[in-house]
């Protein structure tokens, strides 16, 4: 989980791909995320950047194929690469939104995920633990500055029995009941590569990396800590 990595000095590929999204300038209410702590189970709402994190978690496990409902997002066209059926392709200004409504296979998908890191899947499906729901809508590109409202968290809604989860999901908290978290990310540079002069536009963008600080907001039980991160993805 890209939040929990930032803090313990993690990097890799895929939260590379996720940071390009950001330029210089602080973005408040990112990887927002609330839980609360129910007889048998967890409910957890989240805002979007959590929703291909939670589809890969709630796919890996299961091991039979599976009723799932949704969309995946795109730039590029993905209907030669996807081996199970497409309702429909709808295509706005350059973005392509495939609609799913089919009965498939949980590897199909996360091969789709670990090829494409920075397509963005809404789908909505459940397994014997838990029920994992989605918004079938492209998320909203943020843009730096303060928001005047903070946003409500409903876009991604799970409710599960796997500790595993909600360990991974509120890193740092043990033993409460109700927990909501906000982040504020804020980029201070652009770290270019050495070879700068040999790239070509889109290349300096891709291999760019984005250096700043990420305060996590954290409301447990009613009491309040921050903390910060150093990053450099």
């Amino acid at each position: 989980m890209i939040v929990k990595n930032i803090f313990e000095g993690v990097v890799n590929d895929n939260m590379h791909a996720t940071f390009l999204k950001f330029g210089r300038g602080k973005y408040e209410h990112r990887y927002m995320i609330e839980g609360k702590k129910q007889p048998k189970k967890w409910a957890i709402k989240t805002n979007a950047e959590y929703s291909n994190f939670l589809v890969r978690q709630c796919l890996e496990k299961i091991n039979r194929n599976i009723d799932i409902k949704g969309v995946i997002i795109s730039t590029s066209d993905l209907r030669e690469e996807i081996e199970f059926d497409i309702k429909k392709v709808s295509n706005f200004q350059g973005v392509r939104k495939n609609i799913i409504e089919t009965n498939v296979e949980p590897s199909q998908i996360l091969e789709l995920m670990d090829k494409h890191p920075k397509i963005f899947f809404a789908l909505s499906f459940s397994g014997d633990d838990f029920v994992l729901k989605i918004k079938p809508k492209a998320p909203k590109s943020g843009k730096p500055g303060k928001d005047s409202e903070k946003p409500v968290v409903d876009f991604c809604s799970l409710k599960t029995e796997d500790q595993n989860i909600v360990d991974e999901l509120f890193f740092g908290f043990k033993d409460f009941k109700e927990i909501s978290i906000d982040h504020i990310i804020n980029v201070t540079n652009i770290v270019y590569p050495d070879n700068l002069d040999e790239l070509k536009p889109t290349e300096v963008r891709e291999f760019s990396k984005r250096k700043g600080i990420i305060k996590r907001i954290s409301n447990v039980d009613g009491t309040e800590k921050i903390t910060e991160a150093d990053f450099v993805i």
